[in-house]
């Protein structure tokens, strides 16, 4: 199982948002989020932060660091491993079994994730048996988007993606391309852009926390 960090649902735990961060990072990079989100207490939100494997990543020089999967070029058709997509996704599938095993239904189940981890989610939400109440994928792009509708068991998932117009690390159009490839499946997808970088911004936290309480309200 993964290694994460946690900020605890006020209250009773009846809900569940696994947030997956970038490269380079730990789940301790986006741990300050949690309570800048200050999402109504009634929710009995659960944050989990995964701290990704440490492995070398090509691009890097081969330098050791935390990452969902390797980087072997920076060509956005190449730059997914896609071995290390599956393999990671395996492994942050079986911290949604462990939601569901403690009783936290998929519908009150949320999967986010930046820049690499946001691949991780794209990937592995659409191919769960089970549907989650959405995803959040940030500053980010798709691996093998051309294998999706042979592989997805959900297509009707909602999805939350949000970019940077001058990110200079996953350029906004290839945050747009994923989104197309999503809207044209079918997907519940929404878009915004931000004038930022590879980051996030205060006005999306604002999209953000009005999207996730829209999702576990239902």
């Amino acid at each position: 199982m993964l290694e994460f960090v946690e900020h605890p649902a006020v209250g009773e735990h009846k809900a569940s948002i696994i947030w997956l961060h970038g490269l380079g990072d730990s789940g301790n990079g986006f741990l300050p989020i949690a309570p800048e989100l200050n999402l109504p207490g009634e929710l009995g939100v659960q944050f989990i932060f995964p701290h990704a494997p440490e492995q070398p990543v090509t691009i890097n020089g081969g330098m050791v660091m935390r990452a969902w999967y390797d980087i072997k070029s920076f060509d956005l058709d190449k730059r997914a491993d896609e071995q290390g997509v599956r393999d990671s996704s395996a492994q942050v599938e079986a911290l949604i079994q462990a939601q569901l095993d403690k009783g936290i239904p998929a519908n009150r189940i949320i999967l986010a994730g930046f820049s690499q981890g946001g691949v991780i989610a794209l990937h592995l939400a659409p191919r769960l048996a089970v549907k989650l109440a959405g995803v959040m994928a940030l500053s980010t792009y798709m691996c093998v988007p051309e294998k999706l509708s042979a592989e997805a068991k959900q297509t009707e998932l909602a999805i939350f993606m949000a970019h940077g117009s001058a990110d200079p690390v996953v350029p906004v159009f290839a945050g747009e391309q994923a989104f197309n490839t999503l809207k044209q499946q079918g997907y519940e997808v929404s878009w915004q852009d931000y004038p930022m970088e590879h980051q996030v911004c205060l006005e999306e936290l604002k999209a953000i926390r009005a999207w996730l309480i829209e999702r576990l309200s239902d």
